[in-house]
């Protein structure tokens, strides 16, 4: 038992690489792009040093949580597509009076040839919501050329995410525009893949849920940034749009995948970024599971 909690902690501590879990037919690969470090009170205004200084294990040697960038590949009958597409070949250093420390990330396009795809081979990236650290490959171009890095892909994302996106009038928005495809709540995206409205972190922010061999993953996208909030699904993030709107999203969520055959995805959450809800009293309610990107 002591042997398995000071792995996970380990775990806690570092970037995902790459793992996967099969949902029958279906294959979903975390593809890692890189890293934030988020200073903790920040992060997650509602806690306290003394709440930090009790778990340690979910701080790196700075004193920051680890939250891993990247995209949720899903794999079907020789399709695929990519739940967001991490931060892009970039890095911004620490700044005093941010909520972050560093963040980088450049990865995505390496991972995604260690799983077997090019990305030409995507057909579609569905966002989970607009932020940069969700879109940052779709704006690249591919290596030599000037087409887009995902040149096949279309770019979908909720009708409100792409309303509220479109009021701001920036580059962004420009550069996404001509790939975009809006749905709404309830609509499959992919085989086996439904995509739901959430809010709270953003107006119009998703998850998809992805079903398959009798199980289903929900990928929450960033309703929670971190394992500890699943204890605590009361605090919101710094970076919540609607943080009590966020929080009851939370606590229904969290009750959600405590439910029998069901898998979460926290895209944000370090090394343990799949894993299963057992809010039993007997240790963190999150455990990782052990997906792998070997068969």
């Amino acid at each position: 038992m002591a042997h398995f909690a000071a792995e996970r902690d380990e775990r806690l501590r570092r970037p995902a690489g790459i793992r996967s879990v099969r949902l029958g037919d279906t294959k979903v690969s975390f593809v890692p792009d890189g890293a934030v470090q988020g200073r903790p009170r920040d992060w997650l205004p509602d806690t306290t040093d003394e709440i930090w200084a009790a778990h340690p294990e979910y701080l790196d040697a700075s004193g920051h949580l680890v939250a891993s960038i990247g995209g949720l590949l899903v794999e079907n009958g020789g399709r695929a597509l990519l739940i967001d597409a991490g931060f892009g070949p970039q890095s911004l250093p620490a700044e005093p009076g941010s909520p972050n420390g560093a963040i980088y990330g450049g990865a995505l396009l390496d991972s995604l040839a260690a799983l077997g795809r090019r990305p030409e081979e995507i057909e579609a990236a569905a966002f989970t919501h607009l932020h940069p650290d969700h879109h940052g490959w779709a704006l690249q171009p591919a290596p030599g050329g000037d087409r887009p890095v995902f040149a096949q892909a279309e770019y979908v994302v909720t009708e409100l995410e792409w309303a509220e996106a479109r009021d701001t009038a920036n580059e962004v928005v420009a550069a996404l525009a001509p790939r975009i495809r809006t749905v709404s709540g309830g609509q499959e995206i992919f085989p086996g893949v439904e995509v739901q409205i959430t809010g709270g972190h953003t107006a119009g922010h998703a998850q998809c849920v992805i079903t398959g061999g009798g199980t289903r993953l929900i990928a929450f996208g960033d309703a929670l940034h971190s394992p500890i909030q699943v204890d605590h699904p009361e605090w919101s993030c710094v970076y919540d749009h609607d943080r009590a709107g966020a929080a009851d999203h939370r606590h229904r969520l969290v009750a959600e995948l405590e439910e029998p055959d069901t898998i979460g995805f926290g895209i944000h959450f370090a090394d343990v970024v799949f894993g299963q809800v057992h809010r039993d009293g007997d240790g963190p309610a999150w455990r990782p599971l052990d997906g792998s990107v070997h068969d």
